[in-house]
């Protein structure tokens, strides 16, 4: 088990760093937040042509560069820590893990490479009214004239108004699967969401006899190996923003002043610190050993992933919340950037399930 970085992927996340550092600063995120897109086309193209990053952990066969789940969390997690406000995790993420999981080599020939290569943008839309994942759905698929036709809807999409194609995850006769739908589809409606986290966009999708292609055959059995990815995936990105408000709050600690005396000097200030290095110092070994869980040792993901998405999600809420704490009045300001890592800590715990429902697949993963 290794629970730290190698010198190639400090490297990485060193180079990653930097990159978002200078071309998405928090001032410009406020733009492309502003805008009707949600990202930065010109800094997707740059992500995704000049470091690669859409296809860092897709095989090679496919396009991608080979690389497994451990180097893409540390692209996570350097991009959770400036909130880039990109497709990467819709894209790179849930749909690269849903067609590798599902397995269908037709699907992942044709499809993989356009995500790899940032030239196409892919998302899933699996949750319906109730937000789960693969809970019982009522969106259908029904053979017609060669070819499948959904009828139903999906909710919380992420990226579902910037995406080319969708992953849709359906049921049929002889069980639920995914369909691939083209983004100009007829049949297809998209609607944006109005979300708490201006950062992340979301959509709402209708469809009508909408043409679709299905791929693979039943993925009842698979869905769980896909969602333990995706989940470590997110932890990854919730680490890094959870870094970033640890270090805003350290950071003022040491800087405002009250009664003559920095504040990170009273002992009540000195504890919330350290009450958020130590939320921060457990999140990391949890993702650090997940990811490495999930390269090195599959058989034991089911479990270091509902463990590491049950600890880090609310770890990052607390920690957010002591920020603003700590900076007092300020912290609660549109002005100020961190009620940007707060609302991103709150809709990140609830995007895949939440924390109720990992803790019950840790449980049911322990065999308790």
């Amino acid at each position: 088990m290794r629970l730290s970085l190698t010198g190639e992927q400090d490297e990485l996340r060193a180079t990653v760093s930097r990159f978002f550092a200078e071309n998405s600063p928090m001032r410009r995120i406020r733009e492309v937040i502003d805008g009707d897109l949600g990202f930065d086309p010109a800094l997707w193209k740059r992500m995704t042509g000049e470091l690669g990053l859409a296809g860092l952990a897709i095989p090679e066969q496919y396009g991608g560069a080979g690389y497994g789940v451990v180097e893409r969390s540390v692209v996570l997690e350097e991009a959770g820590a400036t909130l880039v406000p990109s497709p990467f995790f819709a894209s790179a993420v849930l749909a690269a893990e849903v067609l590798l999981g599902v397995g269908d080599e037709a699907a992942c020939g044709r499809l993989l490479p356009g995500i790899a290569a940032g030239e196409r943008i892919a998302t899933v839309a699996i949750s319906e009214s109730d937000g789960g994942w693969g809970t019982p759905v009522q969106t259908s698929a029904i053979e017609r004239d060669g070819g499948w036709a959904l009828t139903g809807g999906k909710t919380l999409v992420v990226d579902g108004m910037a995406a080319d194609f969708f992953l849709v995850y359906a049921q049929t006769s002889d069980g639920p699967g995914f369909f691939e739908v083209d983004a100009s589809a007829a049949g297809l409606e998209r609607v944006a969401l109005r979300t708490f986290d201006p950062t992340r966009r979301m959509a709402r999708l209708s469809f009508t006899d909408c043409p679709a292609v299905r791929i693979g055959a039943d993925v009842t059995e698979k869905l769980a190996a896909i969602a333990d990815r995706v989940v470590t995936a997110l932890a990854a990105e919730q680490l890094g923003g959870l870094r970033q408000a640890m270090r805003m709050a350290v950071d003022y600690a040491k800087l405002r002043v009250q009664f003559g005396r920095v504040i990170g000097s009273y002992q009540a200030v000195k504890h919330l610190c350290v009450d958020c290095y130590v939320d921060w110092e457990l999140a990391n070994a949890a993702v650090r050993h997940a990811s490495w869980v999930a390269d090195e040792s599959p058989a034991e993901l089911p479990a270091a992933a509902a463990f590491t998405a049950s600890l880090v999600g609310p770890a990052y809420f607390r920690v957010a919340e002591t920020s603003i704490e700590i900076h007092g009045g300020i912290g609660f300001t549109w002005e100020h950037d961190l009620h940007f890592y707060y609302k991103r800590a709150k809709s990140s715990q609830h995007l895949l399930g939440g924390t109720a429902s990992h803790r019950s697949a840790l449980v049911s993963a322990l065999g308790v």
